[in-house]
């Protein structure tokens, strides 16, 4: 076992190897603070046959007990993963994936486990620089080293893997990722930050990482480890050669320029499919069909990469792109809201051939999503969902919820949160569904401008709008070009994909993936630079549509009303084993949620009339009552001895018979339970118990409270004359 510690942006990093999991290909066990993980790297021995992608899966391990809890449920114990490790296992994913061998396709299963967890430590950040240790220390083919760091912004400084104290007044909340040469990945939020000051983050942020790079080099560097060699397939000799040279580069350009993408994707299969069958008429002599289709998967990687070549050298030299636009041109875009009667608002965004519906649905306080991971608990009430279904893109498909979906979601999710007016202004729960209804590129920034709209749409008073928009970048030697607005073609033949959102006053979430080394800060300013122009031209357009939020709530959704209970009085309001309140529920048709720590309390219902008497009953109920007011009570309990009259709900007093007048004898014989008296309060003693006078009669002399003892002279012995 090998132990290594260094001191790291205020806190003890710790590498231990050798000790757990050895069975592994490769393993460590980091800690960071007071949090702790287990990384493995394992791999088949042998490649998976006819693939021609990387089948990696990363998978982040949420352990209850490493937060000192025992999960929720009947199972008691973990099942599937929650969206949080869910989007920890991407955040890990995307770094170490382009570090790959390109001809490697054997199976690689990366695991981070939580052995221990501090939400100030930020783990799974943690995790990305653990999968780059175990995966250095293993046989399995790497090639180069990444980690990650998460930032915040507190008073114009920049700091490292903030505290969640620190975040509370943080202007960003990003994680970055990247080699020692350059970023590969960003993720986050912030709070109209300008392009400027991302750029300083993501610089700041890439010294951060180089840092830990460093500690990892010294670690890695007391090994000697033999990486299994990846050996390229045998290919006949000329055999790609001979297929390329049937090419026309012309033809081939004239058919990536046809509009639409279902069509460019027919020309471009077509000519493939001609060329293919051509070049097989002159191969089937050497050889069988069956040993043709064995070789068949390289020419359709020939076909592609001369695609790719042919695209990237349009934008670069013409300044043309796939679809015939400018590398600054945005799609044409329509934007309508309104266009449903029962939901609570809607929005359609259209930007080309990529179109999201936005539903937004306003929700009562029992609607409220409860939150139990190991990286929090409590509740939201702001949630976003993206649905991405197979028809969206001509295919068919099985209906299952994916983590790309989940990622998409959450991106949205974070670029809109921060709008999102506070429960005291608006006391309703807010789900925003975005079903993708075409795609071809950028639907998660298509589901931020559909949000956005449908938020207005639905009257919750947003103080302005949020766009998104997808930029991408092509590197051909010492030049580089921005696009904006990308294709799903210039996504995956590209060389940057990254997404900006926010309003006119700044950014509000970042992403960026980067699949090679050079984007420096010349790069990542005018990349934000010409993203900001896009973003504006998106927003004038949804301010076009809809300027502000409805001054009216849909017809269809709930009422909710506030009001504001002394902590002290809600026990009054609860009763005893919740019976008030359970009889509020039941005899106004409401509901009723008391924040214990607040006494925010929120009434909501269909109907108004309801809502505004359940308000005053509970008004009633923490009213401080006064001696000498006067009330129309309700008779509730007859004795032989007097009336318990309610004077308002839930507070009854008693009004003895020496209160009712001269005939008290006679009206206790006549009144009923029910009947209405006007009565006045004589006095409240220090157990809230209430005597009550019949209005308009005098108060009976105050009764002594003991009864005295006399001797039988007559006389009061000393005893008692002590006692008075």
């Amino acid at each position: 076992m090998k132990v290594w510690e260094t001191e790291i942006f205020g806190r003890k990093l710790i590498i231990e190897h050798g000790k757990m999991a050895k069975q592994a290909h490769g393993s460590i066990l980091l800690k960071y603070g007071k949090s702790a993980i287990l990384v493995t790297a394992t791999a088949s021995k042998e490649a998976k046959e006819g693939i021609d992608f990387l089948p990696l899966t990363v998978e982040f391990q949420e352990k209850f007990y490493a937060v000192g809890k025992i999960p929720g449920g009947f199972l008691k114990r973990e099942s599937r993963p929650s969206n949080e490790a869910i989007l920890s296992s991407r955040l890990i994913d995307r770094p170490i994936r382009p570090l790959f061998p390109k001809d490697f396709h054997n199976d690689i299963q990366v695991i981070v486990t939580a052995f221990s967890m501090d939400t100030d430590d930020s783990i799974e950040t943690w995790g990305i620089t653990g999968a780059s240790f175990a995966l250095n220390l293993s046989p399995i083919p790497f090639e180069g080293m990444v980690a990650g760091v998460r930032l915040g912004y507190v008073n114009e400084k920049f700091i490292v893997f903030p505290t969640q104290e620190e975040l509370k007044n943080s202007k960003m909340d990003i994680v970055v990722a990247g080699t020692k040469e350059a970023i590969t990945m960003v993720e986050g939020e912030s709070l109209e930050v300008s392009e400027e000051e991302m750029v300083k983050a993501l610089l700041f942020a890439h010294d951060a990482i180089k840092q830990i790079i460093e500690f990892q080099e010294k670690v890695v560097s007391e090994f000697q480890i033999e990486k299994w060699e990846v050996i390229p397939p045998e290919i006949p000799e000329n055999f790609v050669e001979d297929f390329e040279q049937l090419i026309n580069d012309e033809e081939l350009k004239k058919r990536i320029l046809v509009k639409g993408k279902k069509d460019r994707d027919d020309a471009l299969d077509s000519y493939r499919k001609e060329l293919i069958e051509k070049f097989q008429t002159e191969y089937v002599e050497k050889w069988d069909n069956e040993t043709f289709d064995k070789y068949k998967k390289f020419i359709f990687e020939a076909y592609d990469e001369r695609i790719k070549k042919i695209m990237r050298k349009m934008i670069v030299e013409e300044n043309i792109r796939a679809d015939g636009r400018k590398i600054d041109e945005i799609r044409p875009i329509t934007c309508e809201v309104g266009l449903f009667e029962k939901t609570h608002g809607s929005a359609l965004f259209t930007r080309g051939e990529t179109q999201s519906l936005g539903v937004v649905t306003l929700g009562e306080p029992m609607d409220v999503q409860i939150i139990d991971t190991i990286f929090e608990e409590g509740e939201r009430r702001f949630m976003l969902h993206y649905n991405f279904p197979p028809y969206s893109t001509g295919e068919v498909k099985g209906l299952r919820l994916s983590r790309r979906e989940i990622g998409h979601g959450h991106l949205a999710e974070r670029s809109l949160k921060n709008i999102i007016p506070s429960e005291e202004e608006f006391p309703y729960i807010i789900r925003v569904v975005s079903e993708i209804l075409e795609s071809n590129g950028s639907s998660s920034m298509a589901t931020v401008c559909s949000g956005s709209l449908a938020l207005m749409d639905a009257g919750v008073p947003i103080p302005k709008h949020v766009a998104g928009v997808a930029m991408g970048l092509i590197f051909e030697g010492e030049k580089f070009v921005v696009l904006t607005d990308i294709l799903g073609m210039e996504d995956h033949l590209g060389d940057m994909d990254f997404k900006v959102t926010g309003t006119k006053d700044g950014i509000t979430a970042f992403q960026m993936d980067v699949k090679v080394a050079g984007v420096n800060e010349e790069v990542l300013t005018e990349a934000l630079k010409r993203a900001k122009i896009a973003r504006l031209h998106i927003l004038d357009l949804m301010y076009d549509t809809i300027s502000e939020p409805r001054k009216e709530l849909s017809p269809y959704a709930p009422l909710i009303k506030t009001m504001k209970i002394p902590i002290d009085k809600i026990s009054e309001v609860i009763g005893p084993g919740g019976r008030i309140i359970k009889g509020i529920h039941k005899d106004f048709n409401v509901e009723v949620s008391i924040d214990d720590e607040t006494g925010l309390t929120k009434i909501s219902g269909y109907n108004i009339e309801s809502i505004e008497n359940a308000i005053k009953y509970i008004g009633n109920l923490i009213k401080e009552l006064k001696e000498g007011e006067v009330f129309e009570g309700k008779v509730s309990r007859i004795e032989n001895y007097g009336l318990f009259v309610e004077i308002i709900p839930g507070k009854l007093g008693l009004l003895h018979m020496s209160n009712l007048g001269k005939d008290a004898k006679e009206l206790l014989k006549t009144i009923k339970i029910g009947d209405i008296m006007k009565v006045e309060i004589v006095s409240i003693d220090d157990n809230g118990k209430i005597q009550l006078k019949k209005f308009g009669e005098k108060t009976a002399p105050k009764r002594p409270h003991r009864r005295q003892n006399f001797s039988k002279s007559g006389v009061k012995n000393d005893k008692e004359k002590n006692a008075e």
